[in-house]
């Protein structure tokens, strides 16, 4: 989920279109989320860890 924001972020700033660059960090927002959660012990979507 990260790589795929990070794409998204990249194709969006150079492509000038501001909805793939918004859901570009969205995505990367949510992903660093899940990452933390899963690293610190979590249970994320019914699993111990996320990646």
């Amino acid at each position: 989920m990260i790589i795929l924001g990070v794409v998204l972020l990249i194709v969006g700033f150079v492509l000038g279109v501001s909805i793939l660059y918004t859901i570009g960090i969205v995505l990367v927002v949510i992903g660093v989320i899940l990452w933390i959660l899963g690293a610190l012990g979590h249970a994320v979507g019914g699993r111990r860890h996320y990646w």
